[in-house]
């Protein structure tokens, strides 16, 4: 049986990228990406953080999520842009159009990454394809990718990360010894911070070495997630390419705040617009749904969660914000914030429902929010906002197909 061909494709500093080629079509004469530049927060908020940032500001040690104003004391010189997240949404679906030429077994795994299955197709050789589709997104879209190519999704997703940018790079079975095994063992997906310092503690520094444990030693320790990782280790994985949406299990969204949120007020605001976003998105279904969520991620990249169950199903914008807005206030100790996600679950149709008697059923608020979408779908989302959001910096809806928040930038699921 032959292997699998998966290619992974994966978005040299996507949205630097994304923002340098659209200033350059619309004639900028200097290239971010080669200069030290930063997409970021706004600089005259010392809490403002970098999203993005371009190989010679990288040489300045700057990181990824570090503040601003830190990123600005290692390089006086920095060039620091706003983000569009509009522009970055069209630049990625204009890289899908282009990868559907080459199969119909498309995935996208976030807004800077996709998988393709090429297992089918065997006229063409994997490697000219792979270098084909590079040089085309290069030619016709103008930014550079990785390509990784492995008999999985694990395997393609780890080439792809193994020498950037503008490469292609393969990772079969074979090559697994050479080429992962020697990596530090936090390169390996699945490997965060705390699980390193774990693996670190038991003399653990590389993938091979974690490879190389007895499964039945690294279960007893770490248990299911463990073993996930074990198998990582060797390459073992197995998850097709899902060229189709799952059916709908909840609806959410999210956004990574472009500076630190350190105050209850901007906080109820961030919370007000994916609220705006999840309500327009679960009523343009038909559904409705009694569990809702909120997820907090704080500036030391901890994440915690809590959730509310209804009495009743709710599709009401005004219902999931108040119901956030008081899981924020329960569960917020004031550290800073830089991560805000909202989501709907245990999801119904919205044809009929039963109404409890100890809860008022607010029909007006039901036609006011179906009114206020159907201006908003006919105008723009920005026809009609709400007025706290009037010279406040944050967008009045946060989320769905003109944001990064449907594709985040990196899941748990291949």
């Amino acid at each position: 049986m032959e292997e699998k061909i998966i290619f992974h494709i994966d978005v040299n500093s996507a949205y630097l990228s994304w923002e340098a080629v659209y200033r350059l079509q619309h004639g900028e004469k200097i290239d971010l990406r080669k200069i030290p530049s930063i997409v970021g927060g706004d600089e005259s908020k010392r809490h403002g953080i970098v999203l993005a940032k371009s190989i010679p500001a990288k040489e300045y040690g700057i990181l990824t999520g570090e503040s601003v104003y830190s990123a600005r004391q290692k390089c006086p010189n920095l060039t620091i842009v706003p983000p569009n997240y509009e522009i970055y949404m069209k630049a990625s679906n204009s890289m899908m159009d282009l990868l559907r030429e080459y199969s119909p077994y498309v995935q996208r795994y976030s807004i800077d990454e996709a998988f393709i299955d090429y297992s089918c197709h065997r006229e063409n050789h994997y490697l000219d394809v792979a270098y084909q589709i590079k040089e085309r997104i290069k030619d016709e879209l103008g930014f550079t990718v990785n390509i990784g190519i492995g008999p999985n999704k694990l395997l393609a997703k780890m080439a792809s990360d193994l020498k950037k940018p503008d490469r292609v790079h393969t990772l079969f079975y074979h090559e697994i010894k050479d080429k992962m095994w020697p990596l530090p063992v936090e390169k390996l997906f699945m490997v965060g911070s705390k699980t390193k310092r774990k693996l670190n503690g038991r003399g653990i520094f590389t993938i091979g070495e974690l490879a190389q444990l007895d499964p039945d030693y690294i279960y007893s320790w770490l248990k299911k997630p463990g073993l996930l990782i074990w198998n990582y280790a060797n390459g073992r994985e197995n998850s097709p390419v899902k060229n189709s949406s799952p059916p709908v299990k909840s609806i959410g969204n999210s956004t990574t705040t472009s500076f630190d949120v350190d105050n209850k007020r901007e906080g109820h605001m961030f919370l007000l617009a994916i609220s705006e976003m999840v309500g327009m998105r679960i009523r343009e279904l038909d559904l409705m749904g009694d569990v809702i969520s909120l997820s907090l991620k704080n500036h030391q990249f901890y994440s915690y969660s809590h959730q509310k169950k209804l009495d009743i199903p709710t599709d009401s914008t005004n219902t999931i914000y108040n119901i956030s807005k008081k899981l924020f206030d329960e569960m917020w100790t004031g550290e800073p914030i830089r991560r805000f996600s909202i989501s709907i679950s245990g999801l119904c149709s919205n044809d009929f429902c039963q109404l409890s008697l100890l809860e008022e059923y607010k029909e007006r608020d039901k036609a006011l929010d179906r009114t206020i979408d159907r201006i908003r779908y006919k105008y723009g989302y920005n026809s009609l906002i709400r007025s706290c959001f009037l010279h406040s910096g944050i967008k009045p809806i946060i989320g769905g197909v003109v944001a990064e928040e449907d594709y985040p930038m990196m899941s748990s699921i291949l």
